[in-house]
């Protein structure tokens, strides 16, 4: 089974970063940060930290396990985090450079119903966990590990 780690990115503005993804033929859509766990990730969180630091250049603090999403061949894994830093602009990820991979745009989102509700965010099931984890307060009141 493939497995994937993805980041709440919660920001100091109390904003949520983003990927904006625009593919020829396809709507433009956001997506978490975030991507595969590699054999040589020592553990999921050790997976999130190496594709955070490769797709905005940021170093993370775990919060926890939000949610988890899982088909017949993946499991994601939506962890929540705070971001004090990052630069999109010395982002290291491989897809970046991959030809046909479409453009990579970092956003910050409010975090709010609104704000989330402002974007196609992928998997359509993280966007409800978000609207209920606002409404439950869960996303202002964590603090980092």
């Amino acid at each position: 089974m493939i497995e994937r780690v993805r980041a709440v990115l919660v920001t100091p503005n109390d904003t949520m970063l983003v990927i904006r993804r625009t593919r020829p033929g396809i709507p433009v859509y956001w997506v978490l940060p975030g991507g595969g766990v590699e054999a040589t990730d020592e553990s999921r969180e050790a997976a999130l930290h190496r594709e955070i630091h490769e797709e905005i250049a940021g170093k993370a603090d775990i919060v926890r396990l939000l949610h988890t999403l899982e088909t017949d061949d993946e499991r994601q894994l939506f962890y929540l985090a705070h971001i004090e830093a990052w630069s999109f602009d010395d982002r290291t990820g491989p897809e970046f450079s991959a030809e046909g991979r479409g453009e990579y745009a970092l956003e910050e989102v409010p975090l709010t119903t609104s704000g989330i509700d402002s974007i196609d965010l992928k998997p359509e099931e993280i966007t409800h966990v978000l609207r209920g984890a606002i409404g439950d307060g869960v996303l202002a009141s964590a603090e980092p590990r």
